[in-house]
Order: C-alpha cells, then sequence, then structure tokens
C-alpha cells in the first residue's frame, strides 16, 4: 500500500472526530465569537454593533462585577482546600492497614453520586431550622448560621459542600503515592527522617504532576460553577442578596432569561480569556514546583 492510501485510509477512521469537531466545537465556536460583536435574541437577525456588548459589560452592568467577584471568591477557597483536603485523605488511604479498601470505597463514594441530587441533600442539610448539621452544632451550644439564607454564609456554604467531594481527586492522589518506589522512604529512615521531613520532601514533590494536573482541571471546573448556584438558590436565581449570583449563572440569565445571546456570548469570551490566561499562568509558574521523573 502506498502513502497516498495510508493517509486516504487514515483521514477515513479519523473523519468521525473531524466531523464532531468542525460541526460540534469549532463551528459553534466561531459562531459565538461573531455573535458576541452583534444584538441577536435568536428570533431576529443578527445586528452587528461592534463593541458595545463588551463595552456595556465593563461600564454598565453591575451585576457582571458581582457574578465576576462571587466566582473569583468560589475559585480561590475551594480550589487550595479541596486539594489539600484530597491529599491529606489520600495519605492516610495509603496506610497499609486491615480495611482500608472499605475506608478508601467510602471517601471516594460522593464523587459518583448525581448532582442535583446531592445538591438537594445538601439544602436538607444546611436548613438553618431543621438541618442536621444546625442540629449538631446546637449540642455543643452554638447556634448555627442560616447558610444558604444568609448572603455571608452563602458561598461558604458551596465551597463547604465542594469539600465532601474531594475522593475524586483522592483517588489519583493515592494512585500517584502508591508508584513512588518504597527504596526512597527507606533510605530516608535511614538517614533520621521523620515522617513530616519525607511527607514534604519525598511525597509531595513525587505526587507534584498530579497536584499540578488537580489545580488546573479544579480551577477551570471551578470557573464554571452553575448547577449547584441554580438549584440550591431555588427560584430566585443568585440569592440571597446576588451573592450565589456567579459567573456561568447570570450569563444563563442574559442568554436563557433575557434572550440577550450577543450579550451572553460576550461574556462568555471573557470567561474565556479569564481561564485561558490563569491555565498559561499557572503554567509559567510550574516549572518552580512540578519535579517530572525525568527531571
Amino acid at each position: 500500500m502506498n502513502k497516498k492510501k495510508e493517509n486516504l485510509f487514515g483521514y477515513i477512521f479519523i473523519s468521525p472526530w473531524i466531523i464532531g469537531f468542525l460541526a460540534l466545537t469549532l463551528g459553534p465556536l466561531l459562531f459565538s465569537l461573531y455573535g458576541s460583536f452583534t444584538n441577536y435574541n435568536v428570533v431576529s437577525r443578527m445586528d452587528f454593533v461592534g463593541f458595545d456588548n463588551y463595552q456595556e459589560l465593563f461600564t454598565n452592568d453591575n451585576l457582571f462585577w458581582v457574578s465576576l467577584y462571587n466566582t473569583f471568591y468560589f475559585v480561590i477557597f475551594s480550589v487550595p482546600l479541596t486539594t489539600i483536603l484530597a491529599i491529606l485523605i489520600s495519605t492516610m488511604m495509603n496506610q497499609d492497614i486491615p480495611g482500608m479498601r472499605i475506608f478508601r470505597t467510602i471517601y471516594y463514594l460522593p464523587a459518583i453520586l448525581s448532582g442535583v441530587g446531592v445538591y438537594l441533600l445538601w439544602m436538607q442539610l444546611l436548613d438553618p431550622s431543621t438541618g442536621l448539621i444546625n442540629q449538631f452544632l446546637a449540642l455543643f451550644g452554638i447556634n448555627g448560621p442560616n447558610w444558604l439564607f444568609d448572603p455571608d454564609w452563602a458561598k461558604p456554604s458551596l465551597i463547604f459542600m465542594k469539600l465532601w467531594s474531594a475522593g475524586g481527586a483522592m483517588l489519583l492522589y493515592l494512585a500517584a503515592m502508591q508508584g513512588i518506589p518504597k527504596t526512597f522512604y527507606e533510605a530516608a529512615r535511614i538517614d533520621g527522617a521523620t515522617n513530616v521531613q519525607m511527607f514534604f520532601k519525598i511525597t509531595l514533590p513525587m505526587v507534584s504532576p498530579i497536584i499540578f494536573f488537580d489545580v488546573i482541571t479544579s480551577t477551570i471546573g471551578s470557573f464554571q460553577i452553575f448547577q449547584e448556584a441554580y438549584v440550591m438558590s431555588a427560584d430566585n436565581a443568585g440569592a440571597p442578596e446576588n451573592s450565589l449570583l456567579f459567573f456561568n449563572l447570570y450569563m444563563w440569565i442574559r442568554a436563557f432569561n433575557l434572550f440577550d445571546m450577543g450579550y451572553a456570548m460576550a461574556m462568555s469570551w471573557i470567561l474565556f480569556i479569564i481561564v485561558l490566561l490563569l491555565t498559561l499562568v499557572n503554567f509559567k509558574l510550574s516549572k518552580r514546583w512540578v519535579h517530572y521523573e525525568g527531571d
């Protein structure tokens, strides 16, 4: 078989992916880019308005800045906390003691539960009057907060809920830790290293590529927070007092409640640029703390 036939068969085999990419990814991407410069409400034609949507966002839309603040707040606190908790849990689950497989399963279970079902469960747990969390705090004489009904506690409530699903990342860290050669720890013990020293000098550097991967994916996922706020703020999206009005939720409101599609497309590109820049910064900084086996 000559080279041209080999290339032809190769393109035929990958044609489903190429068609899917062009029709479902690149096409909508370019459409949204053009749409962000138009006044478009689905039923009317797309009227080109230049940078008016972007100018409106940055100069006249206070809810845009509120949603951006809420999203950054969630990302800044949830990503580090869930990463640290997942590392600590995986360290505990990496012990060679009887029954450890049962505990690993228990910690991982929250990661496979359905999203909406979990949110409804947490709404019951965080209920200020009948929720189990406030009832537990009352046993110690602590008057629990109003959680989702208090603008000061609404975002911390979602961050607290996010910690519950740290078992998904735990599995990655656990796999990485079990791949570290035991000889490293044995040599360190001979040199008199403590468990804490071995954790910071051996374990963390060896799993740093997984930490880097988890931070990147968690950051991207946290910027896309939508479902939690949409479900848990009930009929009043973003309540209380817009404390749960995250960027994606506000973009959804502009697109599907107000049918201001051009405006929503402009918001989507702003979010894309923010996530892209932060990802590039993370890749740049990773050279200082991520250690690969071949280094």
